[in-house]
């Protein structure tokens, strides 16, 4: 069994070794890559749209706070919208198995949550909304809404599988997400978050020692296939998006928040080959987004 297969049958391991099991990673030798600029140019395949013009630095007398975790796809649209706004925020991270948190906030588990003087609102879209629209947060309606997009939305819907199955194990198996420090929050996710072929209901009937064999079994797979009908796909996007500054016509929207959200988590996967576009679309949002992309920790 392969090292990092190991390091998901944890049921049965103390957290000392899972520590002394856990693959060294480039993410710290790396780490200064998070602080350079990103290349955001954009081949020449269609028209370059004008750059996009960011705002100016919004600083509030109280700094909004935003509940997150750093995977969630949810909480990354929250992030986006606000690094998009260029205002200065606080991030509080939170560990997977943390109940007692966003429960004194807003009465149960979920992130995002924002906490802005008396101000506690749950819900990405409703935070994402309100920020928009607040003059405190600078030009309102920056973010267009949704253009509807059934070509992006039957892309997605195509690959869920294929991702859930190869991004989940790796979430929890690099050890250097903040929500996943401690071995409670690895095997909160596990418990939670089924793997392709099961329905949620059907998953939590397993035994937490199963759950952990299905995630190290899909971890000590050959990903050479999966990586494979990946690249196919993300050609398929490449040719479907706008630009590297917006995925569809008409400036930021919506789309872009919700799309760069989803795709980031690709960048946890090691060996996947992004087509020159979609890679500077993806530079260019993680850089005006503040929002470090994946890559320096792929396995």
């Amino acid at each position: 069994m392969s090292k990092l297969s190991s390091l998901l049958l944890l049921s049965l391991a103390t957290t000392q070794a899972f520590q002394a099991a856990m693959p060294s990673s480039p993410f710290v030798a790396g780490r200064t890559a998070l602080f350079q600029s990103a290349d955001a140019s954009a081949p020449a395949k269609l028209e370059e749209p004008k750059s996009t013009s960011r705002p100016e630095r919004v600083v509030p007398e109280i700094l909004p706070t935003l509940y997150v975790y750093d995977h969630c796809p949810f909480c990354v649209r929250v992030r986006l919208a606000l690094g998009l706004k260029n205002i200065k925020h606080n991030l509080h991270f939170l560990a997977n198995d943390d109940v007692e948190t966003p429960t004194k906030l807003i009465g149960k588990k979920m992130a995002p949550i924002m906490e802005w003087g008396d101000l506690i609102m749950p819900e990405s879209m409703d935070i994402i909304n309100y920020v928009d629209q607040d003059e405190r947060c600078g030009p309102t309606n920056y973010i267009a809404p949704a253009t509807g997009r059934q070509d992006i939305k039957e892309w997605q819907g195509g690959v869920r599988d294929l991702l859930r199955s190869m991004q989940r194990p790796r979430y929890v198996a690099t050890g250097l997400l903040p929500e996943f420090q401690q071995l409670d929050a690895r095997h909160a996710f596990v418990k939670n978050h089924q793997l392709p072929g099961y329905t949620k209901p059907d998953w939590k009937l397993k035994p937490l020692s199963e759950q952990l064999t299905e995630y190290a079994e899909l971890m000590a797979r050959d990903p050479a296939d999966d990586i494979e009908e990946l690249n196919r796909q993300l050609v398929a996007l490449d040719d479907i998006i706008y630009s590297s500054e917006h995925c569809s016509e008409g400036g930021i929207s919506f789309d872009d928040v919700d799309l760069f959200s989803r795709l980031r988590s690709i960048t946890i996967i090691d060996g996947v080959q992004w087509p020159e576009k979609l890679r500077a679309y993806m530079d260019h949002f993680a850089e005006i987004g503040d929002i470090p992309l994946y890559d320096e920790m792929a396995l």
